[in-house]
């Protein structure tokens, strides 16, 4: 991209000008937990906001007022509309409306662990369809260095139009927390790269108007690797825990209560806590991501595969343990024992399924010939799941504590605020605990509690 010419710098400038007077129209393609939160904060910021989506449902619902996420009020969409400054549509050909368009689609792996582009490109086609000069796209979805560059530039370009001169091309990561109230989209910093000057200048001026901060960098390259490095980080800290969880129960001591204590030092220690195996979109996803583009290159990423290995295994160690549980408890494995399994988000207090280890935990329980049933109460019911077709459509028990002691043991994957976990130790005859649940709920010392 060049950048070259007096037009150009006439179209970036009257653009940039549009963005500060938040008189632009901004697109966003992909109305899920990323781009949801961001068409609203952009919206609140006084812009008209095009939200897309394929799925005619979504569309449907944020239409009427309604929100499919928990966390995000369905009220917010229906002032903002009353406001007109968002519509949702799941017809493409408005994208040539947008000023900016902001790109929140998913980037999963495939079956064998390869980063799958395949919905990148297929909205980068859409929006080559009607893409016209003076435009800025932006990716915010997750994905190797070089996605921008190598994969999206020269399908936008294809029909004639050029990076940098006709059309402005800049990444900026997103970093959505689902559920965490500390941080809103508009108070969480914004990293904006591009590889020319004016893409950079018009998303710097976009985003500026939207969060409390901007941070960019050098180029598109390195905007993605910022991505990676900040998942791969939690990643392999998260790993570290989950082994020194295993070590540590060997030798008779509570990580818990490690950690906690490390917590303590103000300096040169940051808290990560083990669990039942990774979920959420990002962490279990990005490392692969650049282990795989590190090929390319001839280096081998050991100890971010290693990693991986670790946090994958800990659904079947959280299995092991539950089936010596059940031994000393009940004298039986987990062929025929009744089991509850207890949350099946990624994490506490959202609805979020993404990559969420209870799903392989439910897999791998019935694989054994457990008979179990979930409670999550945020999931009444589990959706289409492109990794688990097969648990579609079942449903979870509502709360009874009538029926917990006709179970053989609960098990606590996520550690929802929501659960009476003091009613769930005093009827459950066991219960295995991934999260610290019931000592953080104050329940300590229960014979009946044994720690994952």
């Amino acid at each position: 991209m060049d950048g070259s010419g007096s037009g150009w710098a006439d179209a970036a400038a009257r653009l940039e000008a549009r963005f500060h007077r938040h008189e632009a129209v901004i697109g966003v393609i992909g109305l899920g937990y990323v781009g949801l939160p961001l068409a609203r904060a952009i919206g609140e910021r006084g812009f008209r906001v095009l939200g897309f989506d394929i799925d005619p449902a979504k569309v449907a619902q944020l239409g009427a007022g309604q929100s499919y996420i928990r966390h995000i009020p369905g009220a917010a969409f229906a002032a903002l509309a009353a406001a007109g400054r968002f519509q949702a549509s799941a017809d493409f050909a408005r994208l040539a409306e947008a000023d900016a368009i902001l790109v929140c689609v998913p980037t999963p792996l495939n079956r064998h662990r390869e980063p799958d582009l395949s919905m990148v490109e297929a909205t980068t086609r859409q929006i080559a369809r009607t893409l016209r000069p003076g435009q800025l796209v932006v990716l915010e979805s997750t994905t190797y260095p070089g996605t921008c560059r190598d994969v999206m530039l020269p399908i936008l370009q294809a029909g004639g139009l050029r990076g940098g001169v006709d059309f402005f091309l800049a990444y900026s990561p997103e970093r959505e927390d689902p559920g965490n109230t500390a941080f809103d989209t508009a108070g969480i910093p914004k990293v904006v790269g591009a590889d020319d000057a004016a893409a950079q200048r018009l998303a710097l001026a976009l985003y500026g108007q939207v969060v409390k901060r901007t941070v960019p960098v050098s180029s598109l390259a390195a905007a993605e690797a910022v991505k990676l490095t900040e998942n791969v980080f939690r990643a392999v800290n998260i790993a570290l825990v989950n082994e020194l969880k295993v070590v540590y129960a060997a030798m008779g001591i509570d990580i818990w209560e490690v950690i906690e204590a490390a917590k303590t030092k103000p300096f040169g220690y940051m808290p990560f806590y083990p669990g039942p195996g990774l979920g959420g979109h990002c962490i279990p996803i990005d490392p692969f991501y650049l282990t795989w583009k590190a090929r390319e290159f001839g280096i081998a990423t050991r100890f971010i595969e290693l990693a991986g290995e670790i946090n994958t295994a800990m659904p079947r160690h959280v299995l092991d343990l539950l089936a010596g549980a059940l031994d000393r408890v009940h004298r039986r494995g987990l062929n025929g024992s009744r089991i509850l399994l207890l949350g099946m988000a990624y994490k506490k207090n959202i609805d979020d399924l993404r990559e969420s280890p209870s799903l392989r935990l439910l897999e791998l329980l019935e694989g054994r010939g457990a008979e179990v049933d979930f409670h999550d109460p945020f999931i009444a019911e589990l959706p289409t799941l492109r990794e688990h077709p097969a648990l579609l459509g079942r449903r979870g028990v509502a709360w009874d504590a009538a029926a917990l002691p006709h179970y053989h043991a609960a098990l606590i994957a996520t550690d929802h605020d929501a659960v009476d976990y003091a009613t769930l130790v005093a009827r459950c005859p066991l219960v295995v605990d991934t999260r610290n649940a019931c000592e953080r709920a104050g329940i300590v010392g229960a014979a009946n509690v044994v720690k994952a």
